[in-house]
């Protein structure tokens, strides 16, 4: 046996590498970005929203939710169709699809109109999601450098949910909340323009029958589960409503899996989850979105209602989150050389606990102020950073290259499903909460009604009454919404220490981020 034959393998590999895969990573990059922004860019925007078309307590919800909602429901969708037509060719599709729906919204003149351009966006960014990590797993051929894109793809999504409602802000300030949609068209038709003349085309060898069974069972048991976490957290355990969603997400999803594991060619992949690497990386990214998206939910609703900050002061005071967010995604690599993958991504998870459950620590952060917040964002951020770059990598990794595309879809629908079940979840509970908590405010009728629906519709309702009098509601109001966000806080935090638990008893000693054999 000669050592030397390693020369020609590298030679061979420098030959297949696609001298655009930098190009490549910068569109789909740019791409990502502004999806994972419109995930929590509408957050800073709401108030001026709530204002100009007075939703309801359940349109709010809505208008927030349905974005992730659509999108997770159909990323299985999306995956495998982009396997049989054509990844690029899905992108630049979603690309279309969602400049239009930016454009429908931003002439909405009721709630529901922006509830339809929404879901819209969803649908788009189902089609360009799964499509770029397929793209860079067919472009990046070298295993270390593909590790490094994966960091960058986490740190872009986990980023640009980080950095929508600064974005958010600064547009909201001065232009409204109708701009938080604008910036989305010039955006796509760059991606479109440059993908056309970079991006290539890639596809799964495999073929078979499309599964329409399967799509419509996908569907209906995402949104039905969804729909059902959301209303159990919003009308309680005693509704039967979301009981019967619960219900048919479990019928529908349980006959879709089995129904995937008797096809020969299946839309998505079950058995992936046989995989405890696989599965474990898939439950970390779940439970620290749900604590990441409703932590930039609810601050930023606590920053504005409560702190009467405006819109673009709100945005930077989010800024710790997304600055150590994507620092430690690009580090995260490195570590993932030198420890074991289940101590970097356990001590990551532990990080973003310490962040979520500072608050708490600290008491009352309303009276502490914003510098112990700040440390607590920070924190979170970096502990995000180093956990769902890993948790990415490492489910990647542990994916054969025929199941890339239903890989992709499942873990981008953990990002996008856990960030909107922390809205849904944590924020139902602090809604609930802050019901709880608040005492008589002397109001009648619909007024009162209004003020202990959510502190957005109590905040309207004291500026309207203006004077001493609203001053003295919005202190009530405030107070009431600062201390119901703190336990929602703490159960994000427990979920985030399971998921840590989970990771140092089932993840392999000896795993390393390498990919398989193909």
């Amino acid at each position: 046996m000669q050592a030397p034959v390693s020369r020609p393998v590298t030679a061979d590999l420098t030959e297949r590498l696609d001298p655009r895969r930098w190009i490549v990573l910068a569109i789909l990059s740019g791409s990502l970005l502004l999806i994972a922004m419109d995930t929590t860019i509408l957050n800073v925007a709401f108030p001026s929203l709530v204002a100009d078309l007075q939703p309801g307590s359940v349109e709010q919800l809505w208008i927030i939710d349905v974005y992730a909602l659509a999108l997770s429901g159909l990323l299985v969708t999306a995956g495998g169709l982009g396997d049989r037509w054509g990844r690029k060719r899905l992108l630049l599709l979603g690309f279309a699809i969602f400049a239009l729906a930016s454009l429908l919204a931003v002439f909405a003149t009721a709630a529901w109109h922006v509830i339809g351009a929404r879901a819209l966006l969803g649908v788009g960014g189902a089609a360009i999601m799964p499509s770029t990590l397929s793209i860079l797993r067919d472009v990046f051929t070298d295993a270390r450098e593909r590790a490094f894109a994966y960091a960058v793809w986490a740190a872009v999504l986990g980023g640009g949910m980080a950095l929508g409602p600064i974005i958010g802000g600064l547009l909201v300030q001065d232009h409204g909340w109708q701009s938080a949609f604008l910036l989305n068209i010039p955006v796509a038709a760059l991606v479109i323009g440059f993908g056309l003349w970079f991006l290539p085309e890639s596809r799964s060898a495999r073929s078979g029958k499309w599964d329409w069974w399967g799509v419509g069972q996908s569907v209906v048991g995402m949104l039905a589960l969804a729909g059902g976490i959301k209303q159990l957290g919003k009308s309680g355990v005693t509704d039967p409503m979301p009981w019967v969603l619960l219900g048919i997400a479990a019928v529908a999803l349980t006959v879709f899996v089995r129904r995937q594991l008797r096809l020969p060619v299946p839309l998505l992949q079950v058995r992936l989850f046989t995989n405890r690497a696989f599965s474990i990386a898939a439950i970390a990214i779940f439970l620290g979105m749900v604590g990441m998206g409703a932590v930039l939910f609810l601050v930023t609703q606590w920053f504005q209602y409560a702190q009467g900050y405006t819109p673009l002061q709100a945005g930077l005071r989010l800024l710790p989150a997304p600055l150590g967010l994507i620092v430690t995604s690009m580090v995260t690599p490195t570590l993932m050389q030198r420890f074991p993958i289940r101590h970097v991504m356990g001590a990551g998870l532990v990080a973003m606990a310490v962040g979520l459950a500072l608050p708490w620590v600290v008491q009352r952060f309303a009276e502490v102020g914003y510098p112990a917040f700040g440390v607590a964002l920070a924190v979170l951020g970096l502990g995000v950073g180093v956990a769902t770059t890993v948790a990415s990598v490492t489910l990647m990794a542990a994916a054969p290259a025929s199941d890339v595309g239903g890989a992709a879809a499942i873990e981008e629908t953990c990002y996008e499903l856990g960030a909107a079940m922390g809205v849904a979840i944590l924020g139902s509970l602090a809604t609930a909460l802050y019901t709880a908590n608040l005492p008589s405010v002397g109001l009648d009728g619909v007024a009162v009604g209004k003020v202990r629906d959510s502190v957005g519709e109590a905040a309207h309702v004291a500026e309207g009454i203006g004077g001493p009098a609203g001053k003295a509601l919005l202190d009530v109001v405030s107070h009431a919404y600062s201390t119901a966000i703190t336990p929602a806080f703490l159960v994000g935090a427990g979920l985030v220490v399971a998921a840590a638990a989970m990771v140092w008893a089932w993840i392999p000693r000896d795993l390393r981020p390498t990919e398989n054999a193909h």
